[in-house]
Order: C-alpha cells, then structure tokens, then sequence
C-alpha cells in the first residue's frame, strides 16, 4: 500500500497503558498512528496534520471527547470519528452521532472489533475527499489527456513522461505558452502512484502576491481583512496527490522562500497561523522563460530550481514540428464540430502549415474555433483563417521560453536594430515593439507575443511598461 492511501489515525485517550496499546496494535495492522492524552493536544494535533480517522475517549481532563467532536465537525474536510467510552448510555451515544461521530463504541472492544470500525471509517473519509474533489475538477475527464502529436520530439516528450510518473520526483516542464505544459503535467499525475490523490493547479502569475500566498498556503481565522474562518490552501488540497505550478518563474521572492521550504520540511504555515502543517505533495512545475536567464538575473531563486528540477521535460514549439499541425488540426476540428465536423480545403491546410505559430497549440485551436463560426456549407476555406495566418509576414515568433523575436516583421526588426547587450534588453525592445503595432492594446499584444495576458502584465511592471510614453 502507498504511503499516501494508508489510513492516518489519531488516537486521544488519557489512559496512557490503554493509549499505548492501541497505538501499538493499530501500527501492526498498519495504519499510519499519532496519539494525543487528551482533548486539548488532540485538537493541536489536527491542526498541524491531517487524520483520516479520530479516536476519541469521551472522559478526559480539560477538553472532554464531546467537545472534541463539536470543534471537530467546526472544521473543513473533518476526520471521521470513532467515540471510545467505558460508561455507554443511551444518551450519550445518541448525543454522540447527531453531533456527526461515525461510530460509538463501548469499552472493552477486540482489536478486530476496531479494525473493522476503523476501515469503514477511513473509506467513507476517502470517499467524502474523491466526491468533492470530483465536484471540484468535473472539467477533468479520467484517463490520460489527449496528447495528439506524430512528431519525434513530442513521442520523446511522453516517453519521459511514462519514465518518471511512476517516481516522486519534483518535475520542471519547460516550453513556450501553448505548447501543452498542462497536458503533460496531467499525464504525469495520472500516470503515477498517486493518481487516487488530487491533482491541484495554480497559475503563479494569474495572482496578486498577496492574494497568491493565501490562495497556495490558505490563511486562519482573523489573518487580514475579511477572512472570517479558515481557509485551506492548494497545497493542503493537495496532499496525497499533485500539486502544478504553472507559470513558477512568476513566483514573487517571498514566496519562492516559503515554498521552497514547504518543499523540504513537507511542512508550512497558513497565513496568519503559528502551527505547522504537514503535507505530502508531489511538486510539477512549468514555465515558459529562459530559466539562465531568470536565475542569472536574480528573479527567480537557484536553490528552488534546484529542488523542482529532479526531472525536466522539454517540449518543442509547434513550427520546429509542423508534422503536427495536421494531426492536431484534424482533432481540434471533430472536437468542435462534434458529429460533423467542418471540411478543411487543402488551400487553409497549406497556410496552417506554413504559419510560425508563436502561440502553439493554443493559438492553433483559437485560429480553428473562428474558422468554425465563419464556415459555411461545412467547409473551411482560407477566407475563414485570421489575416495573421493567411499572410503570416507579421506573426510573431517566440525563439526561446521568455525570448521573443519577429522574424520577417519589418516592424519589429527596426525595434531591435540597436543590438541589445541582454536578452531583457531584446524582451523588452519586442514587448514595446508589439504594443506599438497594437496601439497598446494588451490583449492584442499578448496574443502576438504568444504569452499570457497575466505574464504580459507581469512583464510591463517589470519594465516599467504600464503607461505609454508620451
């Protein structure tokens, strides 16, 4: 059994011989075990890991085992718990399961008898976390994602991807925007040990730096302005599954310190909380910079590429393999088109294949989605592709992750003339050459460059870009 499937089991009893026993026996059979000698340390010990299964006496000193049920059910995501009590009535029990205790047993029970209590216990746990992770990723289909490709370099991309799933190594996926980072990260999940486990995704420049460390690390009751009751973080979503990090070169220099050390200890802080909380994440990271350059420049830390660079993945842009471009032209039209998809004259093939494609595959799939729209008589001509495709002398054309480049655009040759002396330089010179030809419109801007919108800001505050020069 996987160390993250094994059932997590807190015991707290104030009978130390009787707590001793049980923790004893419960280890034999298995089961991962923390004991607690009465209800106050019980309740610290939920708050710094997670327990699938709570034992809890009713009669201890400080705390007594209602309470501890009452505070339990106050909780997100709460154990199952099992009441433990010498002194059975009718009552008590009663009591015990409307306030949400799983069983009620009366002491003495056989080992067996706790056994078979503490299974059932731990799978209606496991079933209650799948049901409301499923609710949460219903987008997300089973199985491996649709990765279409004919391409040598994308079938070496999956052969990694069928290497290292099974392992726990930290994963460093790397390649332009739009070139299926995601997709592979999925794969890697679904392929590995801990598939039953949730795979949890956070884009690291969709965030405000604030808002990013709360919505990774979760926050307590009272942390700022508004946050009325606890709030579980990614990372603790995550536990026992995968945790990807798009976009991780974003990541501001706090929190690459905070996660760096999350990563090591396997231990962190909510916002505002002063005890620790123990997880079990597998990190797969993505980005689509120049990680030298990133690193050189000081953005981004070297001891924390380090630790999620165990294993990398490269994948080519789509024009260094245009042997793709029919294939996945091919799925994305019966994928909109459902029963009938529309024909693709031979004309657009031709231009598809021969445009750059800065974007990737999603600029790929963007491009057919409006070729769909504007199709008549369930035919595709190269009238229905955008200007940019058909003509494709001002495509834009990213030559590296976090390099960009035009090549064949007059207008963007002219920008970087003055031969910049660092590849911020040539960024910089092609981000301002793009909003010129714009007019400054960002979202425009962004889909030239085939980068984020969320990265494009990013870039202009790096830049000191965010207002037009007068």
């Amino acid at each position: 059994m996987s160390e993250q499937t094994v059932a997590r089991i807190l015991i707290a009893e104030d009978e130390a011989n009787l707590r001793m026993v049980l923790q004893k026996e419960l280890e034999r059979l298995g089961y991962r075990v923390q004991v607690a000698p009465d209800g106050e340390a019980a309740l610290r010990k939920l708050e710094e890991s997670n327990v699938d299964v709570l034992l809890c006496d009713i009669n201890m000193p400080r705390i007594d085992g209602m309470e501890v049920l009452r505070r339990v059910h106050e909780r997100p995501n709460p154990p199952e718990v099992i009441m433990l009590t010498g002194q059975a009535t009718v009552e008590t029990a009663v009591e015990a399961m409307k306030l949400g205790a799983y069983d009620y047993l009366t002491k003495p029970y056989r080992i067996t008898e706790l056994d078979v209590r503490v299974k059932q216990a731990a799978e209606k746990r496991r079933l209650r976390v799948d049901n409301l992770r499923l609710r949460e990723q219903l987008a997300r289909q089973s199985g491996l994602p649709d990765i279409v490709s004919v391409s040598d370099a994308m079938k070496e991309a999956v052969r990694l991807v069928g290497r290292v799933a099974p392992s726990d190594a930290s994963v460093l996926i790397t390649g332009e925007s739009g070139t299926g980072k995601e997709l592979i990260a999925q794969a890697i999940h679904r392929l590995s040990n801990r598939v039953d486990g949730s795979f949890i995704d956070i884009n690291c420049a969709a965030f405000q730096e604030s808002l990013l460390e709360s919505e990774l690390f979760g926050y307590e009751a009272g942390a700022f302005s508004g946050a009325k009751g606890r709030k579980l973080g990614l990372i603790e979503l995550a536990d026992g599954g995968t945790l990807f990090l798009d976009e991780i070169t974003e990541l501001p220099a706090q929190l690459q310190a905070k996660l760096l050390r999350a990563i090591e200890t396997r231990t962190f802080f909510r916002v505002g909380g002063v005890r620790k909380v123990e997880v079990n994440v597998r990190i797969v990271a993505a980005t689509n910079r120049n990680l030298d350059s990133v690193v050189a420049d000081g953005s981004f830390r070297s001891d924390l590429l380090y630790r999620i660079n165990g294993f990398q993945i490269d994948l080519a842009p789509l024009r260094e393999r245009p042997e793709d471009i029919e294939p996945l032209t091919r799925y994305i039209l019966n994928d909109l088109g459902g029963t009938t998809p529309p024909q693709l004259e031979s004309s657009a093939l031709d231009a598809l294949r021969s445009y750059s494609w800065p974007g990737n595959v999603r600029q790929l799939k963007n491009c057919l989605e409006r070729a769909v729209i504007l199709s008549s008589n369930g035919r595709i001509t190269k009238d229905e592709l955008p200007p940019e495709v058909v003509r494709p002398a001002s495509a834009g054309v990213m030559s590296a992750p976090g390099a960009l480049q035009q090549p064949g655009a007059s207008e963007f040759t002219s920008a970087a003339a003055a031969s910049p002396t660092s590849l911020r330089d040539v960024e910089r010179q092609q981000i301002l050459a793009a909003l010129e030809q714009t007019s400054w419109h960002r979202g425009k801007t962004a889909e030239i460059l085939g980068i984020s919108p969320s990265t494009l800001y990013r870039r202009l505050r790096d830049y000191n870009l965010e207002h037009r020069p007068r």
